[in-house]
């Protein structure tokens, strides 16, 4: 059994979609990031960063326990666990992994970001708002041409992590100020992944949790001091 300590996030679902494509056991912990759910010392013991997700496998690889932070890795964990969505063949699995990179490195952060300014930024700050947006169509571009040239998938000609870790992003494409009309192949990729029975499942984990608006309070659990306590 593997526990998944989550919330409804981009980063949440890349590991609900891949729980669901491997069909692996799993029980659902929710940390309401907005109530601050995060700071608990039982959360921090297996998420020192206090970001979720984190999981913790029953069944680790030498048949102990095991915890992992950090959503890529997370992936990387289960697909070895499962030797599924990771090729075996070196170099198909680093093509893989080089776009997985490119998500944690590029796609979520800077998305990230374009929300933040332009979503939840408690002042509109036109210089924010115009950078992350811009950066976001660029980052969206690089998806396009990729996606032009390599065919249905990211990468390794299959659908892998790299796929899963990238696609819960791009679901909020309107609120990162990009237009899926104008890239075409990303829309089509995105279309495709969204038909797959394990993925429609995957999002409707805590969904009903999910809080449309966020209010002072959760603003400053998200986004103020606390975040910097020592």
């Amino acid at each position: 059994m593997i526990d998944v300590y989550t919330w409804p996030t981009p980063n949440g679902h890349k590991v609900h979609i891949l729980l669901e494509e491997c069909k692996l056991p799993y029980a659902v912990h929710p940390i309401d990031i907005s109530a601050g759910d995060q700071f608990a010392p039982d959360f921090l013991a297996i998420s020192p960063n206090n970001k979720i997700p984190a999981i913790v496998d029953s069944d680790g690889p030498d048949g102990e326990p095991i915890s992992l932070f950090e959503s890529g890795a997370i992936l990387v964990y289960l697909a070895s666990k499962t030797a599924r969505f990771l090729p075996r063949d070196t170099r198909g699995k680093y093509e893989v992994l080089q776009w997985l990179m490119f998500q944690m490195g590029g796609i979520g952060p800077m998305l990230g970001q374009a929300h933040h300014f332009r979503n939840y930024a408690p002042q509109k700050i036109a210089y924010g708002i115009e950078r992350y947006t811009n950066e976001a169509n660029r980052l969206y571009g690089v998806l396009d041409r990729r996606l032009a040239a390599s065919g249905d998938w990211l990468a390794a000609a299959q659908y892998s992590i790299a796929d899963i870790a990238t696609w819960p992003w791009i679901r909020s494409h309107a609120n990162q100020g990009v237009s899926l009309d104008d890239y075409p192949n990303v829309r089509r990729w995105y279309e495709r992944i969204g038909e797959r029975a394990a993925v429609r499942r995957a999002i409707t984990v805590l969904a009903d949790r999910r809080k449309p608006t966020i209010d002072e309070r959760a603003r400053e659990v998200l986004f103020g001091e606390r975040q910097y306590r020592r």
